[in-house]
């Protein structure tokens, strides 16, 4: 373990209020989220300013924080409001904004807005030289770009002493971390205020060769669970989860697998057999290949999709518990994917060991029996012994 006595913080995505509450209560320590302006994330449902302020006032009831993206890269319409905006921000107590222009650091300097700043990884940086120059600059913290190595990283921590935030989990992009022209040029939305149409994951015929194969430019996933010790032993600040857009129960499932692993670290139980057990728990979660990426060694072809792929749809997320009756040991949960009685499936969530059975009988909501339930949002009901808790998520049991 490191001696580095200050632990680590787990930093999850949320686009919308309902994810944000479930990455807090899946024990993240503090949330990213966008505006529905200057966000880079223009096709998440994103936050308005009261949505903003409810969304701090909730992180600081539980005394976690909220850092809000302002990381466009700016044109010059894109200024107009945004001192107001930045100003509101303040007010509500905000921890933190993730800029990606330079500008907005002399805004904020200039007009004595109280609000730290930490640096976008779509800004690139890469190297110890750059994230100096910004320190000296008053930012507290720069997330550094996808592409950095574990040398890279621990040398710039070591010779900075800047606060450092690198991905842990999610998408990767083709290009530095977001600048690229290839979505505005095919479809006019523009990457780097936003719009991106992910035109790298599109699959093109190869001209000349008699074949089905399609070309695709694509980068696998990022998943460093199996370098977290690594990541943790040389001092980073903050990991951090990618996935504005991506459901509840992916949030719910990544945050809290690396929220045990993160916790076993400092007891000292983190060991090969839980290492493997998380890894095949966040590959089951999502619909296409991980890999460490730059981490560990340069990418090669392992790490890339070049002749298509396929990126199935999870069925594994089974329902959300809406209650539980202690009297009559009676689970109401409303369903998200198709299951039977008999089917072998598993509970987790915050308050519980994750346990598993097989699904006894299941009923309507007017007390009917069911053979399967069908329907996504349906509610349903079934006995069960073991307490769950609101908010706690049925899903497959998959090993």
């Amino acid at each position: 373990m490191s001696s580095n006595n200050r632990k680590v913080e787990l930093l999850a995505p949320a686009g919308s209020l309902d994810r944000l509450k479930i990455a807090y209560l899946y024990g993240a320590d503090a949330v990213y989220i966008g505006g529905t302006d200057y966000s880079m994330r223009a096709n998440a449902k994103n936050f308005s300013l009261n949505e903003i302020k409810e969304a701090c006032t909730y992180a600081h009831n539980l005394e976690k924080k909220l850092y809000v993206t302002v990381n466009i890269v700016f044109h010059n319409d894109d200024y107009v409001g945004l001192i107001d905006y930045l100003r509101a921000l303040a007010s509500y107590g905000v921890d933190a904004i993730i800029i990606s222009d330079m500008a907005i650091i002399d805004i904020v300097h200039d007009n004595n807005i109280n609000l730290p700043i930490h640096i976008s990884t779509q800004m690139s940086n890469a190297n110890y030289e750059s994230v100096m120059y910004l320190k000296n600059e008053g930012v507290e913290r720069v997330v550094l770009a996808r592409e950095s190595s574990r040398e890279n990283i621990k040398e710039i921590i070591e010779k900075t002493g800047v606060e450092i935030e690198c991905f842990l989990h999610g998408a990767m992009c083709s290009s530095y971390s977001g600048r690229c022209v290839l979505s505005n040029y095919f479809t006019g939305r523009d990457a780097n205020r936003g719009g991106c149409a992910q035109v790298c994951r599109w699959c093109f015929d190869i001209e000349g060769i008699e074949s089905d194969a399609q070309f695709t430019m694509s980068c696998k996933d990022l998943s460093l669970i199996k370098n977290l010790k690594d990541m943790l032993d040389i001092g980073i600040t903050s990991l951090k989860v990618e996935g504005r857009m991506r459901s509840n129960y992916y949030i719910a499932t990544v945050i809290s697998t690396y929220r045990e692993a993160i916790d076993n670290y400092y007891n000292d139980t983190l060991d090969d057999e839980r290492i493997e057990y998380y890894s095949k728990i966040l590959n089951r979660v999502a619909n296409r290949e991980s890999t460490s990426q730059f981490f560990d060694k340069f990418p090669g072809v392992d790490e890339q999709y070049f002749l298509g792929r396929q990126e199935l749809s999870n069925q594994d997320f089974l329902g959300i518990v809406l209650d539980y009756n202690q009297d009559t040991k009676e689970v109401t949960l409303e369903q998200r994917n198709y299951f039977k009685t008999g089917d072998k499936v598993e509970m987790f969530g915050p308050s519980i060991e994750t346990f598993s059975f097989e699904v006894p009988n299941i009923y309507d909501e007017d007390g009917n029996n069911l053979e399967v339930a069908r329907h996504p949002k349906q509610i349903i009901k079934f006995k069960l012994e073991t307490t769950v808790y609101k908010d706690d998520i049925m899903r497959i049991k998959a090993f």
